[in-house]
């Protein structure tokens, strides 16, 4: 019996070895990381609570189950099982089950908490779609993805007692942030590397969100510095997509990405808190 037990946690350990941990258990893109570290920050910021906290946590796990869960499903559609298969099973479990106990967490808060997860639920599935067929690095699932996220201050911010509309405008501030971002990122990585592209949407989509922001300044439903911060990330976009750039490396643009996006979410943090 011993043997055998043995015999198990040898085999196991070698499945580990076989496979790159990290490459299983991390997703590969990056910018993910701001994208679900913005609205986490600011619903701690503005309404911290221990509601809160579990509604980030839950987004935590969701975010880290994506990516094994991809490989499993991958597996499991081409019908083969290799040591890759089990290693991201074990991982995507411990994310979910990490997800649930936040979710557990969450239950504390004020109810009603959970009415921004179940409408950004689609755009959640729609990722998820994309990511079953291969599709992850499409625009569609990129921009589903970062909406989906966006929810989770608005899930904080409901929890932590803010009122519904108040927490689904600052829900839709980074959603308009979150596609500017994106496409900035996508065409300034394509003009560094010489594929012909266009800046125009990119752009526009910059000014339709500084539009978004002004208006909902100049109603009292969001802050001034909201529509300040849209202003900083237009010259950013026309600046960096023009023929005057400097090429960097994408890790460059990446991190100054992640800059701009915490700096966003300390501009409307800042806004809110004063009442700006």
């Amino acid at each position: 019996m011993l043997c055998l037990e043995a015999r198990g946690a040898a085999s196991q350990g070698s499945t580990m070895e076989a496979v790159r941990i990290k490459s299983v258990a991390l997703p590969v893109e990056h910018g993910g990381w701001g994208l679900l570290g913005e609205p986490v920050l600011l619903g701690l910021l503005l309404a911290p609570s221990w509601a809160g906290l579990g509604v980030g946590l839950a987004g935590l796990g969701a975010f880290l189950a994506r990516h094994p869960l991809k490989l499993a499903v991958a597996d499991w559609r081409a019908r083969r099982r290799v040591p890759r298969t089990a290693v991201a099973e074990r991982f995507a479990s411990l994310y979910v089950a990490a997800a649930a106990a936040g979710l557990a967490l969450a239950m504390t808060g004020r109810p009603g908490w959970w009415f921004p997860l179940c409408a950004a639920a689609p755009f959640a599935l729609a990722q998820f779609g994309h990511d079953a067929l291969g599709r992850s690095r499409h625009l569609l699932p990129e921009l589903a993805g970062s909406v989906a996220l966006g929810s989770l201050v608005a899930a904080q911010l409901v929890a932590g007692g803010w009122p519904l509309g108040r927490a689904l405008v600052a829900w839709a501030l980074l959603a308009a942030k979150a596609v500017g971002a994106i496409l900035y990122v996508r065409t300034r990585l394509r003009l560094d590397r010489g594929v012909a592209q266009g800046p125009t949407l990119a752009v526009a989509a910059h000014a339709v969100a500084l539009a978004f922001g002004t208006v909902l300044a100049a109603t009292g439903r969001g802050p001034w510095l909201a529509a300040l911060a849209f202003a900083l990330l237009l010259a950013r976009a026309a600046l960096g997509l023009s023929g005057s750039r400097q090429r960097v490396p994408a890790k460059t643009v990446g991190l100054q990405e992640l800059a701009y996006g915490f700096t966003f979410v300390g501009m409307l943090a800042l806004g809110w808190s004063l009442g700006l």
